[in-house]
C-alpha cells in the first residue's frame, strides 16, 4: 500500500540511516574477508574479551590482532547501530512487516556475534565459518531491504516498467539475486576449506577445461568458477531486461548498471586471486565485490517485486473508488425519486 505523505516523510530519516548501515556491514564484511585472506582469525584467541580486556594494549601495532580486533569493533559498532535502528523503526514505523524485518535483523547481528565468537572459541571449525559467512549476508540483505522499502521510491509507488508488457519478466532479477548468494556461498565453502588455490592456473583448470582429476577442493573450486559463469549470465540478462523495459532510471537502471560493473570487477578479481596466489587485498575485494553485487541485484529485486505488486493494489483502488461512486449514485438515484 501506498503511504500518506506525512508517513513518507516520517520514514525518509530511517532509510537514510538503514542506508549508511548497509555500507557498514559491507565494510564489516570486507574486514572479516581480510582476516580471514591474513589467516588471522586466531590473532585474539579469546571471546568476547580481546586478550582479557576491551581494548588490549597496543593492539593496533600488530598486524594481525590489528586485523581481528578491529574486525570485533567494527562488528560490535554495527550491532549497536541495528539495535538502534530497530527501535526507530519500531516507534515511527506503521507497517508491521517492516517492523519485523527490523527485528529479524537483530535477531542475525546477535546470532552472527555468537558464531564468530565460536569460531575462535573452536579454533576455526569450517562448518562454523562458512555458516558465519552465509549468515553475514543475509543480515546485509535484511539491512538492504530496510533501506529500499523505507525509501521515496518505494514508499511513493513509483512505477518503472508498464507492467502488462513485462509480466513475469520482472522476477528475474530475483532469481539472479538467489544465484548470487548460492555463488558466495560456494565461495565461502572454498575459501574456509583451503581450497582457493586447489586450481592453481586460470582460465583454464590443469591446463584444461575441465579437470583432469577430482577430489573435494578442485570441485568445489571448479563449481565456484562456474557459478561465476552462471552469474555473469544471469546479471548480462538482468541488465537487458531492465534496459528494455525500463522508463525510471533512478528506481531501475541505476542498480542494473552498477550490477554490470560490478561482475565484470568481480570476475577479473577472481581471476586475480588465484593468479596472486590469494593475495590479501585482492582476495578482500573480491569478497566485498561480491556482497556489494549481491547488495545491488537485491535492491533491483525488491523494486521488481514492488512494479509487480503496485499494479494490482491500484486496481484494487479503481475498484473500491468505483464501487463508492455507483453506491453514491444509487444514493442519488434514489433520493432524486423519494
Amino acid at each position: 500500500m501506498r503511504l500518506s505523505s506525512e508517513q513518507s516523510k516520517s520514514v525518509r530519516g530511517v532509510h537514510r540511516f538503514a542506508a549508511i548501515l548497509a555500507g557498514l556491514v559491507i565494510l564489516l564484511i570486507s574486514a572479516g574477508a581480510f582476516v580471514t585472506s591474513k589467516e588471522a582469525g586466531l590473532a585474539v584467541p579469546d571471546w568476547p574479551l580481546s586478550y582479557g580486556s576491551m581494548n588490549p594494549p597496543d593492539w593496533w601495532t600488530i598486524s594481525n590482532v590489528r586485523a581481528e580486533h578491529g574486525h570485533r569493533l567494527i562488528a560490535g559498532t554495527v550491532a549497536l547501530l541495528t539495535v538502534g535502528l530497530m527501535l526507530w523503526i519500531r516507534r515511527r514505523e506503521s507497517r508491521r512487516w517492516v517492523r519485523r524485518i527490523a527485528y529479524l535483523a537483530v535477531l542475525a547481528v546477535l546470532v552472527q556475534a555468537g558464531l564468530g565468537g565460536i569460531t575462535v572459541l573452536f579454533f576455526l571449525p569450517t562448518a562454523i565459518s562458512v555458516a558465519h559467512a552465509a549468515l553475514a549476508e543475509i543480515f546485509l540483505c535484511l539491512v538492504v531491504t530496510l533501506a529500499v522499502v523505507t525509501s521515496r521510491s518505494w514508499t511513493q509507488g513509483r512505477q518503472w516498467v508498464n507492467q502488462g508488457e513485462v509480466g513475469w519478466r520482472l522476477r528475474v532479477p530475483l532469481l539472479t539475486t538467489g544465484l548470487i548468494f548460492v555463488q558466495i556461498l560456494i565461495g565461502a565453502v572454498m575459501r574456509h576449506s583451503g581450497a582457493g588455490l586447489a586450481i592453481p592456473d586460470f582460465p583454464l583448470s590443469f591446463g584444461r577445461v575441465i579437470p583432469p582429476v577430482f577430489d573435494f577442493p578442485i570441485a568445489i573450486h571448479f563449481a565456484h568458477r562456474v557459478g561465476a559463469i552462471v552469474v555473469t549470465a544471469a546479471v548480462v540478462s538482468t541488465v537487458v531486461l531492465v534496459s528494455k523495459y525500463s522508463r525510471d532510471s533512478s528506481v531501475a537502471m541505476v542498480p542494473a548498471v552498477v550490477m554490470s560493473c560490478l561482475v565484470v570487477l568481480q570476475v577479473s578479481l577472481g581471476a586475480a586471486v588465484v593468479l596472486t596466489g590469494k593475495g590479501v587485498f585482492v582476495n578482500t575485494a573480491h569478497v566485498a565485490t561480491g556482497a556489494t553485487l549481491l547488495a545491488a541485484s537485491l535492491i533491483l529485486s525488491l523494486n521488481s517485486r514492488r512494479a509487480l505488486s503496485e499494479p494490482r493494489l491500484d486496481a484494487v483502488g479503481s475498484m473500491n473508488a468505483a464501487g463508492s461512486d455507483a453506491i453514491d449514485s444509487i444514493g442519488d438515484f434514489s433520493g432524486a425519486h423519494s
